[in-house]
């Protein structure tokens, strides 16, 4: 009998039969007669644990196909790890592809080739700024000193195309320091992850849903977990573990809970980030904290939804609500727009910008770009003409963008706080785009330390768990308005990093 029969012989009296999953990336073990067999069948021959029995066996198990999850799947696959992602979804997508996939970063080789002076200690005290200091310290210390080094990775060894951002100024950044992709595109970001996943040798089980982890006889950690497939549920057994299936914000009984303001708005986020990672880690005794933080968006489109570039607000637009008035400093914190907005009659309001805004934003941001079939924007040559097609009042109107006007030309902040330069001054034709108020993501989560693994509500760590990305407790603090943009993918891939890392150096002593 030949090896390749022995194989086949597994494949079919085994009840796992993984072949009949879906896949993102198969793996070829060898060829016999043009037939194909994966090298998972491989993992299938592992003995079980003493006193579990399991369908199937893997060194490192990730559960979510997000950033946060392809970028620890990577970096344990490089580490000499073998890897499995579990997602839930047809296809990996989650938030990440839903966002501008701009990741924040300090000091990285793409600002100096850019001439951006930054160190991650100046970003460290942006973000303990932006939180009010209500913040782990620790935490950001790590992600700041992190995210340039993760960022470097992508570009210099994985082949990344990302560059800086010059446009983004201001909400909580001292200079530019997101690194996007050529169009701005979260699906960008992820075809990136996909393919160096592909290349390091991950292999990615799609239409995975975990029901339920396994804890091991110790406690300190887990054996495993319970999945269901096309076929039925399927238990898994795993060296190690790491959490990235995201956040909570498509629970509405967490967020009426930890976000009560939140539960009754619109939710612009994945539809899979259902908090199992945080309801799972809160049984087995995992320390939470920050459960309020969340990012939320005042610039989604409305209808049409898609996130409106807050560059436009940048290079001199500004938000007024029905009456035609201003109501906030547009570049005080990105995400605390949204709770604004939601105030305004309803939750509504215009973001008014020039056709030179426009222009950049159409040739930038793919994602606005593509709005064009739809042209959610408004526009004419005059201000009251504008008004009146977009139903505001015109006198309210007017009167605000001649305070505007005043205030470009005496270089004083208004009664919001908001200075206006004469490089930011609108010009004919005048754009106008209605937007509201949205939940996106939340950023409270399992407590990790600083290997990313979770640790315990009473003290400790779970050896063998570990979290990232929206599954664990990022930089925002409690609530909306420690958000800083990019925060979100930068906490992704550089916990998702540090977790694939340590995940890796865990099996392989083991």
């Amino acid at each position: 009998m030949s090896p390749y029969q022995e194989i086949d012989i597994i494949l079919i009296t085994m009840r796992t039969i993984i072949l009949f999953l879906p896949i993102t990336r198969i793996k070829i073990l060898s060829t016999t007669n043009d037939k194909p067999y994966l090298r998972i069948a491989i993992a299938m021959l592992y003995e079980p644990e003493k006193d579990h029995t399991f369908d199937v066996e893997v060194s490192i198990a990730v559960i979510g196909g997000g950033a946060c999850g392809l970028t620890a799947a990577i970096a344990a696959a490089r580490d000499g790890a073998e890897v499995y992602v579990f997602e839930r979804d047809k296809n990996p997508a989650g938030a990440t592809a839903m966002s501008y996939g701009s990741i924040c970063g300090a000091q990285t080789i793409v600002q100096a080739e850019g001439d951006i002076p930054d160190t991650t200690k100046a970003l460290a005290e942006d973000i303990m700024l932006a939180t009010r200091g209500q913040t782990d310290a620790d935490l950001v210390k790590i992600m700041a000193n992190e995210s340039g080094s993760v960022i470097d990775w992508f570009t210099q060894e994985l082949g990344f195309d990302l560059t800086i951002e010059r446009n983004w100024k201001g909400f909580g950044h001292r200079c530019p320091r997101l690194h996007g992709t050529p169009n701005r595109s979260g699906v960008e970001l992820m075809a990136m992850l996909l393919d160096a996943a592909s290349n390091a040798g991950v292999t990615v089980i799609t239409q995975a849903q975990v029901t339920q982890l396994l804890e091991n006889e110790s406690s300190d950690g887990v054996c495993g977990f319970i999945y269901d497939s096309p076929d039925g549920p399927l238990t898994v057994g795993c060296g190690a573990l790491i959490l990235a299936c995201g956040g909570f914000a498509a629970n509405h009984d967490l967020v009426a809970k930890h976000i009560p303001y939140m539960s009754n708005a619109l939710f612009y986020g994945c539809e899979g980030h259902k908090g199992e990672a945080i309801i799972w880690g809160e049984a087995m005794g995992a320390k939470l904290a920050d459960l309020g933080g969340h990012q939320s968006l005042g610039s989604l489109a409305d209808p049409d939804c898609f996130i409106v570039p807050h560059t436009l607000l940048v290079d001199g637009g500004l938000q007024v609500n029905i009456h035609g008035e201003r109501f906030e400093n547009e570049l005080e914190d990105i995400s605390g727009q949204a709770r604004r907005i939601i105030k305004q009659t309803d939750a509504k309001c215009w973001m008014i910008y020039d056709k030179k805004g426009h222009e950049k934003a159409w040739r930038i941001f793919g994602e606005y770009r593509d709005s064009d079939i739809t042209k959610p924007y408004k526009s004419a040559n005059d201000l009251e003409t504008l008004s009146k097609i977009i139903g505001i009042d015109s006198q309210g109107f007017q009167k605000t963008m001649t305070e505007v006007e005043g205030l470009i030309q005496s270089g004083e902040a208004g009664k919001f706080g908001r200075k206006f330069s004469t490089e930011q001054a609108l010009e004919a034709p005048f754009y106008a785009v209605r937007v509201t108020g949205a939940l996106f993501h939340t950023q409270g989560g399992l407590c990790v330390d600083d290997t990313a693994r979770v640790q315990k509500n009473a003290g400790g760590r779970f050896e063998n768990i570990f979290a990232g990305g929206g599954a664990a407790q990022s930089i925002s603090g409690p609530a909306e308005w420690g958000y800083v943009p990019g925060a979100g993918l930068m906490s992704a891939v550089t916990l998702g990093r540090i977790a694939g890392q340590n995940a890796a150096k865990q099996v392989i002593q083991s």
